[in-house]
C-alpha cells in the first residue's frame, strides 16, 4: 500500500451534479497510487474545524495526476469545500484505507451495489474490474440517479430507487432480484442497513461479500478509535473484537465483520 501524505491540492474544477452534492477534481501527487475504494481526508480553511473531512475517491486521472471527489454537503467542513473554485488550493491526507480487493473478482461475475452517497467509490472500481461480467446496481431515494449514466459506460446497470420514479422500487436487493441479476462477487459501499442486508444476501446466495462502511471519522489514520466496527478477530491495537474503519477498512470482508 502507498505511503499517505499530507499535501497541498490544486482544485481543476468543481460543478453541482445533484441537489446537495458536489463533483470536484483536486490535482495530487499520489492518484497513480490511488486503489478504488480509498479515501482522502479534506482539511477546511476553517481552523474551527481542525479535522479533515473523509471523502471517498470516486474516479482517478493518472495522466492529469488529480482524483475526483463527489461528496454531499452535510456540514460546515464540506460546505466551505462546495464554495471552491478552479485554482483554489485546499490542504488533503492520503491515499487512505484499503480499498478493494480488485482479484478477487478474476474471471467471476461480479455485482458493485452502492446506495446514496456509497455510490461514488465504485466507479473507479468497476472502471478496473477484471471478470468474466460486471453489474451495477445502484440505490437512490428517487429520480436523482447522479452518476448512472457513467457506469453504463463499464457495466450493465441496474436502478432501485425509494419512490419507484426509476428502475426498480425498492432497494438494490430487490433490483437483484427483479431483474435476475446472478453473482459471485461483490463490492458494496453505503448506510449500514443497506450492507446488512448484502452480507445476508450474499450468504444466501452463496457469494462472496466485499463492504466498504460509512462511518464518521475524526483522525483517519487509526490513533483515536473513533470510528470502529465490530469483528470475529481480536484487534492487535484495541485488543478487543474491534476493526478501525480508517486504517483496517474501510473495506471488509463481510464473513469478518459482526454486523
Amino acid at each position: 500500500m502507498a505511503k499517505k501524505m499530507k499535501t497541498e491540492a490544486k482544485v481543476l474544477r468543481q460543478e453541482l451534479l445533484a441537489d446537495g452534492i458536489y463533483d470536484m477534481w483536486l490535482e495530487v501527487p499520489f492518484a497513480a497510487d490511488v486503489k478504488p475504494g480509498q479515501f482522502v481526508g479534506v482539511y477546511p480553511v476553517n481552523k474551527s474545524t481542525l479535522l479533515p473531512r473523509p471523502i471517498s475517491i470516486c474516479e482517478v486521472d493518472t495522466e492529469k495526476s488529480a482524483i475526483r471527489l463527489v461528496y454531499r454537503v452535510v456540514g460546515s467542513g464540506t460546505a466551505e469545500f462546495a464554495g471552491y473554485a478552479q485554482d483554489d488550493v485546499v490542504m488533503v491526507l492520503g491515499p487512505l484505507g484499503n480499498g478493494f480487493p480488485l482479484e478477487a473478482a478474476e474471471g467471476k461475475k461480479v455485482v458493485v451495489m452502492g446506495g446514496g452517497i456509497g455510490v461514488p467509490p465504485l466507479l473507479e472500481t468497476v472502471k478496473r474490474v477484471s471478470a468474466a461480467k460486471v453489474s451495477a446496481v445502484m440505490g437512490y431515494r428517487d429520480n436523482g440517479t447522479f452518476l448512472s449514466d457513467e457506469f453504463s459506460k463499464y457495466s450493465e446497470m441496474h436502478i432501485a430507487t425509494e419512490d419507484g420514479s426509476v428502475g426498480t422500487k425498492g432497494n438494490v436487493i430487490d433490483a437483484m432480484k427483479a431483474d435476475n441479476i446472478e453473482c459471485d462477487v461483490i463490492f458494496a459501499c453505503g448506510p449500514m442497513p443497506m450492507l446488512r442486508a448484502i452480507k445476508a444476501y450474499a450468504s444466501k446466495v452463496g457469494a462472496k461479500a466485499y463492504l466498504s462502511l460509512e462511518e464518521r471519522m475524526a483522525c483517519g489514520v487509526g490513533a483515536c478509535l473513533g470510528c470502529i466496527c465490530k469483528t470475529k478477530e481480536v484487534d492487535e491495537h484495541s485488543h478487543v473484537n474491534n476493526a478501525r474503519i480508517c486504517t483496517d477498512g474501510p473495506v471488509f470482508d463481510a464473513d469478518d465483520l459482526e454486523m
